[in-house]
């Protein structure tokens, strides 16, 4: 296997994690990435969401829910405008997946009161794999009843409204890289001073074909793509969901539309850029999502979908100005600023404005989802 440009390597650190994935990589050869991220961050005894709270100032990143209330406030704005779409079906279920701390949905139910019908009607669903943040999630959101799920098959039938706030971005994703005649698959090795490295695969017929199609002969020799077969997993799940009772689904998340080449894998530790390598388990592995797979996969199974836009695009198309307004009215003074610079982080092209892509999911024959007014 020829090394696919990364470097001499990191040295293993002593964790258990790290100890586990070196094992399993010395029994069984090397692991596609998608299987060394699932055991970073998933694994049941070490895996970053077991073991950790990652969420906020003293964890390793912050969301836009934690940032300005506004963010969900308008959310659950979202869904209560579909929810009257759908015909105002009683009851309804309201998902969160990977709700974190659950401030996002604590916001959009505080929301929901000023509708009181959208609001007892709301059965409320969390898809949540962490022991340590469904932990927090009780705390915050006990009182309202929640129940969990560690899967989105597991959820009950019946209309349902999904939201997702960076939540696909941590589902692992394959990576193949374009070679002279075939494409091969990237994998994490143990190179001869035990360290993790990313190297390339054999060239073969096989990892051409999982290469999407549209991207096989477009791109030149060493480029890489990415796919995400949970993501799309889960697009084709929820679109057939979605084309029998009624529906809608909102995702907001960073990802690339349309579809381009290149790796977008990494990792954060304490709000800063480190090695995806370096210490699988410390570190959130994340990685962008292909926006157009995933609506294309939503509409294989019977959904229609709209987007994605901006997130500043669609919060603006919501009436973040107005809410915002309402809000500065009520705070004093020493709040003001810290609602003013919430907001316009959310906002900022520079920010998480443009970086940050919404895409909604609805059953068909629906009128355009609020801020999808546009067309899919």
């Amino acid at each position: 296997m020829g090394a696919a440009g990364a470097g001499s390597g990191a040295i293993l650190s002593p964790d258990a994690l790290s100890r586990k994935i070196a094992r399993r990589i010395a029994a069984e050869g090397p692991l596609s990435i998608a299987a060394f991220m699932a055991m970073a961050l998933h694994d049941p005894e070490d895996g970053y969401y077991a073991v950790r709270n990652p969420i906020g100032e003293q964890g390793d990143f912050i969301t836009a829910p934690e940032i300005s209330q506004v963010f969900g406030e308008l959310v659950g704005l979202w869904c209560a405008l579909m929810w009257q779409q759908l015909g105002e079906p009683d009851p309804i279920i309201l998902v969160e997946l990977g709700p974190g701390r659950g401030v996002l949905i604590d916001d959009l139910l505080r929301a929901a009161t000023a509708i009181p019908a959208f609001r007892r009607a709301l059965r409320l669903h969390l898809v949540e794999a962490s022991r340590a943040l469904r932990a927090e999630q009780e705390q915050r959101l006990g009182r309202l009843s929640p129940v969990w799920a560690s899967r989105f098959e597991d959820l009950p039938d019946g209309p349902m409204l999904l939201v997702a706030n960076e939540f696909l971005d941590a589902l692992p994703i394959r990576q193949f890289v374009r070679g002279a005649v075939h494409w091969s698959e990237r994998v994490v090795a143990l190179n001869d001073q035990n360290r993790f490295v990313f190297v390339d695969g054999p060239e073969s017929p096989i990892a051409t074909l999982l290469v999407p199609m549209g991207l096989r002969e477009r791109v030149g020799q060493g480029a890489i793509v990415e796919t995400c077969p949970a993501a799309l997993a889960l697009a084709a799940a929820l679109g057939a969901r979605l084309a029998r009772p009624a529906g809608a689904a909102l995702f907001i998340d960073y990802g690339y539309f349309p579809s381009m080449p290149g790796s977008t894998l990494r990792a954060l530790q304490r709000h800063r850029a480190v090695s995806a390598r370096e210490a699988p388990g410390p570190a959130d592995l994340s990685a962008h999502l292909a926006f157009a797979a995933f609506a294309e996969a939503a509409r294989a199974g019977g959904a229609a979908t709209y987007g994605p836009v901006p997130q500043a695009v669609l919060l603006t198309a919501l009436g973040v100005a107005q809410r915002t307004a309402v809000l500065r009215a009520r705070a004093r003074p020493s709040q003001r600023q810290a609602l003013d610079d919430g907001v316009n982080r959310l906002l900022d092209p520079g920010e998480m404005g443009t970086l940050f892509q919404a895409i909604a999911l609805v059953s068909p024959g629906l009128p355009p989802p609020p801020g999808y007014e546009i067309g899919p």
